[in-house]
Order: C-alpha cells, then structure tokens, then sequence
C-alpha cells in the first residue's frame, strides 16, 4: 500500500535488533515506522533482492561533497550532511578541527543553528585540546592544554549542541576537564593522546566513554607499557570507534578490537574530510591543505594521514564482505551503537515499529548502496524499485 504518507516495503531481507527477517514488509507512515510483518498488499513496494539495515549513525565526520564543517558557512555544512546521506547517514555529527578558539565559536554557533534545525545531531569539537605529540592532522601551534574554562567557552558557543570533545586526558587541565563535561552529559573521548595505561584508566573514571579512532593518533600496545588502547579497549564503559577504510587499520586490527569490545562497543566512522563523494585533488581541512591520491588523504605538508574519504555505505560493506562481520554486527555497529551514545535510542538505530524511518536499502549480493530514506521519505533511489501489483 501507497499514499502520499504511507508506504510499505515488502519482500526485503530485513536486518533487525532480534536477527534477519528473510521476505519481510516494513510500513511506514510519514516519518515512523509503523509495523513489521504482514502479508504483501497491492502497491507495496518490492524490494525483493534487497536488504534493508537501519540507516547509518556518524559519530564522527569533517566534511564531505568538496565542503567542510569547519568553514563556518551553512550552505556547506548542508552540502556535507546531503553528501554523507545519499551514502546511507541519516544521522550525523558535525567534527571540528583545531583552529582559534573564537574561530572554533563562530563555527558551533553556525553549526548549533544547523542541529536545532534537526540537519545535525550534534557538534563534535576534535582539538584544540590534544597531543602535540599525536596531533596527526591539526596545527600544532593552535593546540591548547584543555583548561575547563576554555573547553567550557566552546560548550557556551554551542548553545547546548555540544556533543562531544576529544581531548588528551595528560595534558594539563585534562582530568578535569573530562569530570566537566561529565557533569554536563556531553561526551568525554580520549585521543591524539600520549596518555598511558594509568592515566587512561583514570580518564575513564573521570567520566570518558569514547576512544576516538582507535589506534590512530596514540602510543601502540607494548607487552610491558600496554597504553591507552588496552585501557580503551578492555573497559566495557567505552565505545571505542574504528575506521574501516583499509587504510587507517589493518583488517586484523580491525578484528582484534572486535574481538576484545564485541559489536555492542564499537562505533564504525568516517572521520571523512572535503573529498569524500568526490576525487582526487587538494582540499581544506580547517587551516591546512590535505591532498587526496587515490582516495588517501595526506597533509601536503609533512604527510600525514588527514581524515579519510570513506563514506558509511563503504564501511558496512567492507564489515561484511572482508571482516566477516553478520548484518547484525554490522548493524550495531554503523548504527544501534552510536545512536545509543548520542541518546537517540528511542528514535533511530534499528529498524523497530515506532522508531523513525530511517533506512538503507542494499544489494543482497554484493552489499552495494541502492536507495537511503529519512524520516519516511527517499533520498536516493525511490525510483529503482518496482510495485507489488497483487497480494503474495
């Protein structure tokens, strides 16, 4: 059945929080979800061949479409947001990158009229308050130890669209800062850090539940200095994020983490910069200039590796396809886990009568992105799909 706000998609594998549903029917009226099951109607839709999994969640994304967050311009923030939708994120955060701290106000105050507008869940500041030593992509003459008062001059900025700061829990100010933001129910996460094993552990008990990008930006794992992956990775109070390009981590990497948090505490991201959706070329990434060859994203200068240009369609696929992961890992993963984090639990994140009808629909066979809807209605690909024309 279909009218202008009701629909339903009859025929799909649907990846669901209790297991995969083989020949399913999900309806859908205006935004909601409004059941599971039934039998095929007249004017369904057919997605037979197809998968459908809860539409993506990221924690964790600079820019995208040629655009970035951080240049404080609300057209390109939207461009960022429709580019990383039309891959299957229907729900996304907005990253900064270190820059001046009135720089960094200027842009939550553009980007807080974005989240009240229901385009961005929520503002991620990445810096100023980071290592020196692991500060990867960031301008190390910008970076600032994280006093409180200043961590809470972005947090003021933000007009109660702060989500979540990264920030290196050594660093002078650091633990408090983490008890802070704790205090306010914003997200503490450990990276860019040369922290330790000990002082990681008390970042935790100070109120951090996130490792941002695991691995990346941090000591490794010594048999005798385990450091703050272990910390991060053994301490079920963590959501730990992973970069599932194949490029930032190894695949047994990847599978480690997995093997030690479960999918319950992972949260797969981008951390995509301006080139994702597009190609190769040279492209912002707040203050510094990033260039992308085939598809890596490196500083011009020094090299480092500067975000990425995955996008989440390509993450869960790669999940599948080389980690081996079931839909239903996957599923936690790229969605259930981060919208649980976020406090979006009730509203998106799997595919549940009630929820929002935020969905993406894949090609059984290859996993391949075909259609995205949000809040009921298609983004991409509404036009692929043919009509049930009786009743099964």
């Amino acid at each position: 059945m279909t009218t202008a706000d009701r629909t339903a998609l009859a025929g799909a594998r649907l990846v669901l929080p209790g297991g995969v549903i083989e020949n399913g029917r999900l309806a859908v009226e205006g935004a909601t979800i409004a059941g599971l099951g039934g039998d095929r109607e007249p004017g369904d839709v057919d997605l037979t061949g197809h998968t459908v999994v809860p539409g993506f969640v990221d924690l964790h994304v600079h820019g995208g479409g040629g655009g970035s967050y951080s240049a404080a311009i609300a057209e390109e923030a939207l461009l960022v947001a429709r580019t990383h939708l039309e891959h299957g994120t229907t729900t996304t955060m907005a990253s900064t990158v270190t820059g001046e701290i009135e720089d960094l106000c200027r842009q939550a105050a553009v980007l807080s009229e974005l989240v009240e507008d229901g385009v961005l869940a929520g503002i991620h500041f990445e810096g100023p308050f980071i290592s020196p030593g692991r500060c990867g992509a960031h301008r190390p003459d910008l970076l600032r130890d994280p006093d409180p008062a200043l961590v809470r001059k972005l947090v003021e900025a933000a007009r109660g669209a702060a989500k979540m700061f990264t920030l290196a829990p050594e660093l002078p100010g650091g633990l408090d800062s983490v008890r802070m933001l704790a205090d306010q129910g914003i997200i503490a996460a450990v990276g860019h850090t040369d922290s330790d094993y000990g002082k990681t552990l008390e970042a935790i008990g100070a109120g951090a539940t996130v490792a941002t990008h695991l691995f990346n930006a941090m000591p490794g794992i010594q048999h005798r200095a385990p450091g703050p992956i272990v910390a991060l990775l053994e301490d079920e109070r963590v959501t730990v994020e992973l970069i599932n390009d194949g490029i930032h981590l190894h695949p047994s990497v990847l599978d480690l983490a997995y093997g030690t948090a479960g999918a319950e505490r992972v949260a797969l991201i981008t951390d995509a910069m301006g080139a994702a959706g597009m190609g190769d070329g040279l492209y912002p990434l707040g203050p510094l200039q990033v260039r992308v060859e085939n598809g890596v994203a490196r500083l011009v200068e020094g090299g480092s590796i500067a975000g990425s240009t995955l996008t989440l369609d390509v993450a869960f696929k790669r999940s599948v396809t080389v980690n081996g992961l079931s839909l239903n890992q996957a599923a936690q993963s790229l969605s259930t886990v981060p919208a649980r984090l976020l406090g979006l639990a009730d509203s998106t994140g799997s595919l549940e009568t009630g929820k929002n009808a935020d969905l993406v629909v894949l090609d059984s066979d290859s996993y391949d992105l075909v259609a995205v809807m949000r809040h009921g209605r298609w983004i991409v690909g509404a036009d692929r799909f043919k009509k049930v024309a009786h009743a099964a």
